[in-house]
C-alpha cells in the first residue's frame, strides 16, 4: 500500500525560486514505489495548480484533504510562516514540519529571540523598528555599536539584509529591508565563526542533532543571498571544532527546537565568538533550503542519513503511527 503524498511548492514570497529548487530535489529523491505523489504548485500570483491542473483554492484544498500526508516545501511568507500550516490544520491533514506557532515564531526574528532568551540561549543584541520608525536612538546606537546588520524581521534567504558600517547608511539599509517586510531588525554584529546545526525529530519521538557545519564565505562580508545560491561559500562538514564545542552546539540546537515547540526539523545557525564565550544563536529555519546541496540534507548525509532516507524520516514523523509501523512504508524506512 502506497502513501498518498502531496508536495506543495512555489508560493507568493520572494523565495519562490528557492522553493522550486527545494521541491525539485525532494521530488527527485522520493521513492515512487512507496509514495503516490501529487504535485501542488502555488504560483507567484497565488493561483493553485494541482497535478498540472489549475484549480480554485476550494477545489485544491479538497484534493489536499484526500492525501495521507502533505510536504510543504515552501520558503518565506505565505508558507514557512504558519500560513499554509494553519490551512492544513483546518482541513485535518498531517504535514511535515512545525505547526502554526513554531512556524510563525521561527519566521519572525523578534519573537524568535524572545523565546530563545526565555530558554536561556544567547542571542545578539538588536532593536526592532516598526512602521514609520526610521532611526535608532542614541542610547541604542551605543549599545549596538558598529557595524550592525539590518534585516527584514520576517524574511529568509538573507533577502533584504545589509551591513551598515556608518549610521549615515542606515536609511538606505532600512529601505532595502522594507521591500521584504515593514518590520525591521537592526542587530549588533557578532564576530566569530558561523556554524549551523541540523535538528531532526524521529518517528519514535527522539530529537537529535547532526554534525555541525561551518560556513566559510569567499567574497562578500556575510552569507548573503548570492553566497547561498551562487556558490560563494564553502561548507566544512563536520566543522573542525573541539569535541566539547560540538556537543555544546548540538545541545543548544536541541534546546532551541524545544523552546520554539518545533516538529520534524529545524536548522539553527550559530556564531562562535572568538573569545570562546557562549555561542550566539543567529537565526533559526523551520524549513531550511532542501536541495541535495543545501546545508540541512548535507549535514544528515554526513551523519549517515542520505537524502531519500531523510525524506522518509520526516514523512514518517508526520504520519499517524499506524501508517508507519506496518506494510511497505515501514519496510522502506528500515532499509
Amino acid at each position: 500500500m502506497t502513501i498518498r503524498l502531496a508536495v506543495i511548492y512555489g508560493g507568493r514570497s520572494g523565495e519562490h525560486d528557492v522553493s522550486l529548487a527545494s521541491a525539485t530535489s525532494i521530488l527527485t529523491h522520493l521513492d515512487r514505489s512507496v509514495y503516490d505523489v501529487t504535485e501542488v504548485l502555488i504560483t507567484r500570483g497565488g493561483e493553485w495548480v494541482v497535478g498540472g491542473e489549475p484549480l480554485g483554492m476550494g477545489s485544491a484544498l479538497r484534493r489536499l484533504a484526500e492525501q495521507d500526508v502533505v510536504f510543504p516545501a515552501l520558503h518565506g511568507p505565505y508558507g514557512e510562516d504558519g500560513t499554509i500550516q494553519s490551512v492544513l490544520e483546518l482541513i485535518g491533514v498531517p504535514y511535515v514540519g512545525s505547526g502554526v506557532l513554531a512556524s510563525a515564531a521561527g519566521m519572525d526574528k523578534e519573537f524568535t529571540k524572545k523565546l530563545l532568551v526565555a530558554a536561556g540561549l544567547r542571542v545578539a543584541a538588536g532593536v526592532v523598528l516598526r512602521g514609520p520608525q526610521s532611526t535608532v536612538a542614541p542610547a541604542d546606537r551605543e549599545l549596538l555599536g558598529l557595524p550592525v546588520f539590518v534585516k527584514p524581521a520576517r524574511a529568509g534567504s538573507s533577502l533584504g539584509v545589509s551591513r551598515v558600517d556608518d549610521w549615515a547608511a542606515l536609511p538606505d539599509a532600512l529601505a532595502l529591508a522594507r521591500r521584504s517586510d515593514g518590520k525591521v531588525l537592526v542587530e549588533a554584529a557578532v564576530r566569530g565563526r558561523e556554524v549551523d546545526v541540523a535538528v531532526l525529530e524521529h518517528p519514535d519521538g527522539r530529537v537529535t542533532a547532526g554534525p555541525p557545519l561551518e560556513i566559510r564565505v569567499s567574497g562578500p562580508d556575510f552569507f548573503d543571498y548570492d553566497a547561498k545560491y551562487a556558490g560563494g561559500a564553502v561548507f566544512d562538514i563536520p566543522a573542525r571544532l573541539d569535541p566539547a564545542v560540538t556537543e555544546l552546539l548540538r545541545e543548544r540546537a536541541v534546546r532551541a527546537f524545544g523552546a520554539l515547540e518545533c516538529r520534524g526539523l529545524l536548522r539553527v545557525d550559530f556564531f562562535l565568538p572568538a573569545d570562546g564565550s557562549e555561542p550566539v544563536v543567529n537565526e533559526v529555519n523551520t524549513f531550511p533550503g532542501f536541495t541535495a546541496a543545501s546545508q540541512f540534507p548535507r549535514m544528515w548525509a554526513e551523519a549517515g542519513l542520505p537524502f531519500p532516507r531523510l525524506l522518509d524520516t520526516l514523512i514518517a514523523t508526520a504520519l499517524p503511527t499506524r501508517q508507519v509501523t506496518s506494510g511497505t512504508y515501514a519496510t522502506a524506512l528500515r532499509s
